[in-house]
């Protein structure tokens, strides 16, 4: 019989809480089940397996996160929303390294929950970026850009990566500042090629 109170929802909701603690690769049913106060077993009446969790925890993850960006960067627009975009996106990322861990990987062809979900967060930042008038050609290159340089700096400082004494938001904000200068300059024709 499984525990009262105990649905897929609240497995999912206390794997994501676990995971941003011991890391989405550090998560076990045991860890989990041991949280929870069951036997592992009994976790299987709510999710078939840890894949299962995990893709219930990216789900999760990608609509919170999702539901955040949109939060922090509604009615900003041009340098002002790719700001508030970027300091929601590290406070999110950093609070929850586990579920943002999740919200990296692509979905599953053929999953929809997961692809919906994941254009959301997209959305966001196509909707951030629209307020620069950037020409079509630049639009995927520019959200590229941006997803890389705030993923890369988010996972290094996250893993205690930057250890020269200088503080990290003023290198956070100088990278923004330079992401928004990009956006607002013409490059060479040549990155448009192909």
């Amino acid at each position: 019989m499984p525990r009262a109170g105990l649905d897929t929802k609240a497995v999912v909701a206390a794997g994501a809480e676990l995971a941003d603690e011991v890391g989405l690769a550090g998560l076990t049913m045991g860890l989990l089940a041991d949280r929870l106060g069951v036997r592992p077993p009994s976790l299987y009446k709510h999710v078939a397996s840890l894949q299962e969790l995990r893709h219930g925890i990216s789900v999760q993850a990608k609509r919170e996160f999702a539901h955040q960006l949109a939060r922090e960067s509604v009615g900003r627009s041009g340098p002002d929303a790719v700001r508030a975009f970027a300091d929601s996106y590290r406070r999110w990322a950093l609070k929850h390294p586990g579920r943002y861990a999740a919200t990296v990987p692509a979905p599953v062809a053929g999953d929809e929950e997961d692809r919906r979900v994941s254009e959301e967060t997209l959305q966001v930042l196509l909707d951030v970026l629209a307020g620069f008038g950037l020409p079509e050609a630049r639009v995927v290159d520019s959200a590229r850009a941006m997803r890389s340089a705030l993923h890369g700096f988010v996972t290094l400082e996250g893993t205690n990566g930057f250890q020269m004494p200088r503080d990290v938001t003023r290198s956070f904000h100088f990278l923004i500042d330079t992401l928004i200068a990009g956006f607002q300059t013409d490059p060479p024709d040549r990155a448009f090629e192909g």
